[in-house]
């Protein structure tokens, strides 16, 4: 079985370092990343199985096998091995979108093209983090303005966290590049929302507060709720960026598409909660 080199002690890992390493040393005895994960799961209590992908029938879609089966189809490779320990870093907000994209299958069938909410989900899963932070950096992050961002701004980037959720984002950190960018959901910590409490800062609260937030519901999912990010350019994730020369490249910190409009500069939208 190929040795994965991780860095366990890259900020992006730090939730999952736990898990990870003891997964590693179970890897280490022999086991399979899915007998590992396993072993994990069930030390945690969760309900479903880490199999091998053998287990997933010829041309049944993967999403609707785990819906019906509540079993995951685990390769030993770095992708499956990224996504379990996000099945056991983000348990509720796994199974909802795996709900959410069973659902979507059940109703239109698998077919050529995803859709707009499945396409959403698979960002989301493959490639999404959460930042909560501050307004004043949420919204320089939504309007692209990077050195306000990323130097302006930069000491209430002690205020804030971005939680990785996307296991091929994970994936592409092992070997880390100043492109990489994560698709961001936006949450302000400066005072709560109108429409309910700020989210919590414990692990499985934070979990299941984000499953059960407006941010999964489809519509908004539909929408594209996401802003990109790189990555390597949060304070402490690259030693790099302590040269603020590092901003300047604008092939990774890319000026808006679009010019924003005049009502989305005067008040950015609220965020789900």
């Amino acid at each position: 079985m190929t040795d994965f080199a991780i860095d366990w002690q890259a900020p992006w890992l730090h939730g999952l370092r736990g898990a990870g390493l003891a997964a590693c040393a179970l890897r280490a005895r022999g086991l399979s990343v899915a007998q590992a994960l396993q072993q994990l799961a069930d030390a945690q209590g969760l309900p479903w199985r880490f199999v091998p992908q053998q287990e997933l029938p010829a041309g049944m879609a993967y999403e609707r096998f785990v819906f019906e089966t509540r079993s995951i189809p685990t390769r030993d490779n770095l992708h499956d091995f990224f996504n379990g320990l996000m099945w056991l870093r983000w348990p509720a907000l796994k199974q909802r979108c795996n709900a959410l994209q069973a659902g979507a299958i059940a109703q239109a069938g698998v077919g050529g093209r995803r859709g707009a909410l499945r396409d959403a989900i698979t960002v989301l899963d493959e490639n999404g983090a959460l930042l909560l932070a501050p307004a004043a950096l949420c919204n320089a992050l939504r309007r692209r303005q990077w050195h306000a961002l990323f130097v302006g701004q930069r000491v209430l980037w002690q205020q804030a966290r971005l939680l990785p959720m996307g296991h091929a984002l994970l994936e592409k950190l092992v070997q880390p590049r100043k492109p990489i960018t994560a698709h961001v959901l936006c949450v302000h910590t400066d005072g709560a929302p109108p429409d309910g409490p700020p989210p919590p800062h414990d692990g499985p609260n934070m979990d299941a507060w984000l499953a059960a937030s407006d941010w999964l519901r489809p519509e908004v999912l539909c929408g594209k709720p996401f802003v990109p990010l790189p990555v390597l350019g949060v304070p402490g994730w690259c030693h790099e960026n302590e040269n603020f020369s590092f901003y300047d490249d604008s092939l990774v910190f890319r000026a808006p598409r679009f010019p924003q409009t005049a009502q989305q500069e005067a008040a950015p939208a609220r965020d789900p909660a």
